[in-house]
């Protein structure tokens, strides 16, 4: 029988418990700052702060585009996020207009950590890891809860005063102007977004896919409009127990996400996949939301080069691999966009290049793809050629 990429990764995380911070009914410490939203029983969803048990400045805790290129490794990672206590209260998504709102948007536009005091009904307990967000440690329902003054970021504030001003363009505007993801994504999801009327809480996993779809959507628009990349180039990067190859190639946007997991929990070797033709993607992706955090880093990249490319990226995670959330892709792919890339004749010169840095065969992303795939029908090449099994060496980027 055929897993499905969520139950596997289901599989994964409920055989790694993982040891997260002890504290009591009251909690005084620092939000970094961070809020959660969670998605069941919606539109009433849990909803509160993420506070660590220290004082100080904790924002590395939550901010995502600094741990690869910070050197944090996968434990360092689940050190900061296990050390997170999620205090949370059902609240109607749109109902905006109360005082543990108003301190949840405070706490999603502070430009700082934020001093924070709560009180639970009972002990915090248990922790949450996934594919879809960042893990964080025990949780309790809140009975109270204060926090410090906050100092506003004065781009995400700008945004939530602008009441006329629609979620998407303001998403859009926010990241040109250079405000981290997780910063927008946070504001978006804790309602700080969007026309007066229209604003709601967004989910914490829905507000990350929407962001990169928004952002990755404008991004396309404009690529569509450049000239071709001239050669095939390749982007490699390896960090927290994964190895990245993005592949570029001389043809209109048309795009492919393969991920492969080896020997995670045992001896699996799975494979999941999706892709695009130029005219995109209506329905959402069948492996989550890596897909559209992926898409907008390649686009990202292109965006910035003014150059268009078709794209093929293959992800191989490894064992010891732990989910920790889209981030884990966003980031990686950006980093290995940022790195200089090699260029190749060919399409047949650029697998035979890769091959040697990862564990699962080249003729089995080969096999399992489509836009990979009808590449090679184009060019009259044969799956035989890529057969040739991988070498052990280390990895490089990271």
């Amino acid at each position: 029988m055929t897993i499905g990429k969520g139950a596997y990764l289901r599989q994964i995380t409920a055989a790694r418990p993982l040891p997260s911070v002890e504290v009591g009914t009251e909690l005084d410490g620092t939000s970094p700052p961070s809020v959660f939203i969670g998605s069941w029983n919606y539109p009433k969803v849990y909803a509160g702060p993420m506070i660590a048990p220290v004082h100080g400045d904790t924002r590395v805790m939550d901010m995502p585009e600094s741990w690869i290129p910070g050197g944090k490794t996968q434990e360092d990672i689940l050190g900061f996020r296990m050390s997170l206590v999620r205090g949370k209260r059902l609240q109607a998504v749109n109902e905006l207009d109360n005082h543990f709102v108003d301190q949840l948007q405070e706490i999603a536009l502070s430009a700082s950590s934020i001093e924070s005091e709560a009180r639970f009904d009972h002990v915090p307990t248990g922790f949450s890891v996934g594919e879809e967000h960042t893990p964080f440690g025990p949780s309790a329902d809140l009975s109270d809860l204060e926090i410090g003054a906050p100092k506003y970021d004065r781009e995400l504030e700008r945004v939530f005063y602008d009441t006329d001003l629609r979620a998407t363009p303001g998403i859009i505007d926010l990241h040109q102007k250079g405000v981290t993801f997780s910063s927008i994504q946070k504001a978006l999801s804790a309602g700080t977004m969007g026309r007066d009327r229209q604003r709601r809480l967004v989910p914490t996993r829905w507000s990350i896919t929407a962001c990169d779809t928004a952002i990755g959507n404008h991004l396309l628009a404009d690529v569509r409009k450049q000239e071709l990349i001239d050669a095939v180039r390749v982007h490699e990067f390896s960090s927290l127990n994964n190895h990245y190859a993005v592949i570029l190639l001389p043809t209109p946007w048309q795009y492919e996400w393969m991920e492969a997991f080896l020997q995670v929990s045992a001896n699996e070797e799975l494979l999941f996949s999706d892709y695009e033709w130029n005219r995109g993607k209506k329905e959402y992706s069948s492996v989550g939301g890596c897909y559209y955090s992926c898409k907008m880093a390649v686009l990202e990249a292109l965006a910035r080069e003014q150059r268009q490319a078709g794209a093929i990226v293959l992800r191989e995670a490894r064992k010891g691999y732990i989910p920790m959330g889209v981030f884990n892709v966003r980031e990686n792919v950006r980093n290995a966009m940022a790195t200089e890339p090699v260029v190749y004749e060919d399409l047949s010169s650029a697998l035979q290049g890769i091959a040697p840095w990862f564990q699962l065969p080249v003729s089995r992303f080969v096999g399992d793809s489509t836009v990979l795939l009808s590449a090679f029908k184009c060019r009259q090449l044969r799956l035989s050629d890529f057969s040739f099994p991988a070498k052990e060496t280390v990895s490089p980027g990271g």
